[in-house]
């Protein structure tokens, strides 16, 4: 068993590199606090593994699981193309305020989406939904490693072996969205430039998915 779950946790970390997680990740947390930014990124690689879990788990059932897949791949791949619409409407709707002030003596920069500041608690609980949407397009490597490790039955450990080896990626790359989030989104001019690229990218992922 131990095997098993060291098998999981590397094909965690492996499957958090895909294209359409970090973009995901990109989305969700640029312009958010670093303690944001890792509450984001745990809870989207929480909701991730639950989910390819659940249905990698309900699709063992079946002898032929192809056009299963196909529509998992098919809604994460439009869940990568709708952020980036929407992080490109942000932008041209002006949508994204930058307002700076002074805490304790210090300037301190935040982004919002709304006219009044306030610390919604709503991201956290969007990724861990994107997550698990997301996670029903991974099924097809979930199912081939849960036939190399031989195992029929999928228990608690094994789900935090995968959600500790994506969450292992995800902060780690949350560090580098944090820097960008402090030193880079600093200026009107860069906001607009670093959220459209990443619409822009968002959207040429997903429809690279779905073609591909």
């Amino acid at each position: 068993m131990e095997v098993g779950l060291i098998v999981l946790f590397w094909y965690g970390v492996l499957h958090a590199f895909g294209a359409d997680h970090i973009v995901a990740i990109i989305n969700f947390s640029l312009g958010k606090s670093k303690t944001k930014t890792f509450l984001i990124t745990f809870a989207f690689a929480i909701g991730h593994g639950l989910m390819l879990f659940i249905f990698a788990k309900v699709l063992q059932e079946f002898t032929s699981i192809d056009s299963y897949l196909g529509y998992g791949d098919i809604i994460s791949s439009s869940v990568i193309i709708a952020m980036g619409i929407y992080l490109i409407y942000l932008v041209n709707a002006k949508k994204i305020i930058l307002d700076k002030h002074m805490h304790e003596g210090k300037e301190h920069i935040h982004l919002s989406f709304a006219k009044n500041h306030t610390h919604k608690k709503t991201d956290t609980k969007s990724a861990f939904i994107i997550g698990s949407l997301m996670g029903i397009g991974g099924v097809r490597g979930m199912l081939i490693t849960l036939g190399v490790i031989n195992s029929q039955s999928v228990d608690f450990t094994m789900v935090m072996a995968f959600v500790l080896g994506v969450s292992l990626v995800f902060i780690c790359f949350g560090f580098i969205i944090n820097y960008i989030n402090e030193n880079v989104l600093n200026s009107t001019k860069n906001i607009k430039r670093v959220f459209t690229t990443a619409g822009i990218v968002s959207i040429l992922v997903g429809t690279n998915m779905i073609l591909g």
